[in-house]
């Protein structure tokens, strides 16, 4: 890889992790609202509940094994970012939840407004973590290698699963209220204006992959070097 490609992959690299970082964040505030959670959140809370585990430690053995099924039954090929998504978020969210003085709801109107700066901020990592265009996350390619499996829609088998999910952690005493259904509605066009706001970047790092090396002229002579005077 030439230097200038290894420069813009550690940008890229620092571009993920922030997004990933962001994501940890607003888990965290939704699991302190404590008016409900995303699907998979309330499987991870409900599994921690009934387990040595701590909700970050159980999103993380959770994306290992949905990364494991995906690469070993459907064949999907992780990216980098896959990986990260599955080792980080979790600690991000353990890291953040152990903080002195963290933000947690006392009541339902507190409960509320934090629950909405937590599904904000969902959006926001979700797009900016996407948009490093190193990969997506395990449940995402659990989705797809399902879909491939029971031969239906990506949309069918990722509603299926959310459903198995949602229904699984709420039985393991996951919180599951109003913040679960405006999750469910919200989170889609969140993300959807999150990839738009941050598409710029990525089109940035495109059009640098695919520029010629610095002092090299496409369809022509190299530049001639500049003069030390």
């Amino acid at each position: 890889m030439r230097r200038r490609h290894w420069k813009l992959f550690l940008v890229r690299l620092v571009h993920v992790n922030l997004g990933l970082a962001l994501f940890g964040f607003s888990i965290a505030l939704m699991l302190r609202a404590g008016v409900g959670l995303g699907p998979w959140d309330v499987f991870h809370e409900g599994a921690a509940l009934r387990t040595p585990l701590t909700v970050g430690q159980a999103m993380i053995a959770a994306g290992f094994a949905l990364l494991a099924f995906s690469m070993l039954v459907a064949k999907v090929r992780p990216g980098l970012a896959t990986v990260l998504n599955m080792l980080l978020i979790g600690s991000w969210v353990d890291a953040f939840l152990a903080l002195p003085g963290f933000p947690a709801a006392r009541g339902w109107l507190d409960g509320a407004a934090l629950f909405a700066v937590g599904l904000v901020l969902n959006g926001a990592g979700t797009g900016l973590y996407l948009t490093a265009g190193l990969g997506a996350g395990p449940r995402d390619g659990f989705a797809l290698a399902l879909a491939r499996l029971l031969r239906v829609t990506v949309r069918r088998a990722r509603t299926l699963v959310e459903v198995v999910v949602l229904a699984s952690g709420w039985l393991l005493g996951g919180t599951a209220g109003v913040g679960t259904v405006a999750f469910a509605l919200a989170v889609g066009p969140l993300m959807q204006a999150s990839l738009r706001a941050f598409a710029g970047l990525e089109r940035a790092y495109a059009r640098r992959l695919a520029a010629p090396p610095v002092g090299i002229r496409t369809g022509g002579a190299p530049r001639p070097p500049l003069s030390s005077g």
